[in-house]
């Protein structure tokens, strides 16, 4: 008996809400106004009913929720002011995450976080102060930055004052033409630069017609390519190595880098020569050779376009073709 009547009170409880707020529910339904200001409108309405009618009400909002959840689409159209209700909800009801279904949680910490940003961003924003620089000294300044590229905004502020026209340097630097370049010299240009100073020296093998090996020495100004001295021997030791070096670049004409691979046969003695006499080696990783590259080339230069098509005897013959074949490519060579 105490369940019927409890039924019968909640039914009735129903009905009498429905027959009270029919008005309410219509223009909703009726109208056209976004989903934020449905919400607030249902919350109004809810101080109303009673609560078996809003447990009710819950449980068919609930269940309609699901099957829209089941036949929804992967990705959710929503306004701003969706978002604006929930950023509200999470500041003010804790509860809020387990009734959540139509997002991630991290969905709306995210809107949140916007929100924060967009509420800062607004309130920093600096309202118009001074008056705003005429469309000419605009294009002045641009023009100048345009044909001076190294000038900066102090020296452009300064022309300008010359000029008699009153314009603050920050206001200036804000005009200045930004250039896709970079302000500063090419890498290309800054290794051009210090080619007169560079030099590479190496080793290469060139085998005898009798199977022996002949080494040869050739050092390389970095400058238009230029070799400056080369050298053949069939022993090549430390001290041989260090007087060609001292042929190469007499008269205090020595580079200020020397560019070389870790070969044992440049002792401590050639890095302490090398010191005395100006120049600081730079060397390659081990079993790099593309880190010494003119050098390199100039090897490859010299078998596929000299070597490769005759037979080398001995060191004088090898000499001899090497001292035809070298001022073709680089200009008088010293031997």
């Amino acid at each position: 008996m105490l369940a019927n009547a409890s039924a019968v009170v909640t039914e009735y409880s129903v009905r009498s809400e429905n027959t009270g707020v029919p008005i309410i529910r219509e223009i909703m339904v009726a109208t056209t106004m976004r989903s934020l200001f449905v919400a607030f409108f249902t919350l109004l309405a809810s101080t109303f009913r009673t609560r078996a009618a809003l447990q009710a009400e819950i449980l068919a909002l609930r269940h309609q929720l699901a099957v829209f959840q089941k036949n929804a689409p992967r990705r959710l159209r929503l306004h701003s002011c969706d978002r604006l209700l929930w950023v509200v909800l999470y500041r003010f009801w804790s509860g809020w995450r387990r009734c959540l279904q139509m997002v991630q949680p991290d969905t709306l910490l995210r809107w949140h976080r916007l929100a924060f940003a967009w509420c800062w961003t607004r309130k920093s924003h600096r309202l118009p102060g001074r008056p705003e620089v005429s469309a000419n000294i605009r294009d002045l300044i641009r023009r100048m930055s345009q044909a001076n590229p190294l000038w900066g905004a102090p020296r452009i502020h300064g022309e300008l004052l010359k000029l008699g026209i009153a314009v603050a340097q920050s206001t200036g630097a804000r005009y200045l033409s930004r250039s896709s370049k970079p302000p500063s010299q090419a890498w290309r240009t800054f290794l051009t630069n210090h080619l007169a100073q560079t030099a590479s020296i190496d080793f290469f093998t060139v085998p005898t017609a009798t199977f022996r090996v002949l080494f040869v020495f050739v050092v390389l100004s970095h400058e238009r390519r230029r070799v400056l001295h080369f050298g053949v021997t069939e022993h090549p030791t430390q001290e041989w190595t260090m007087q060609q070096m001292r042929e190469a670049f007499p008269w205090d004409q020595a580079p200020r880098y020397v560019l070389r691979d870790r070969d044992a046969i440049y002792g401590t003695d050639f890095a302490a020569m090398t010191r005395d006499m100006g120049m600081e080696e730079v060397l390659t990783t081990p079993r790099s050779p593309w880190q010494n590259p003119f050098a390199e080339r100039l090897v490859g230069s010299i078998r596929r376009e000299c070597l490769d098509h005759v037979i080398v005897w001995n060191e004088r013959s090898l000499r001899r073709t090497l001292d035809s074949y070298l001022p073709t490519i680089s200009g008088p060579v010293r031997i």
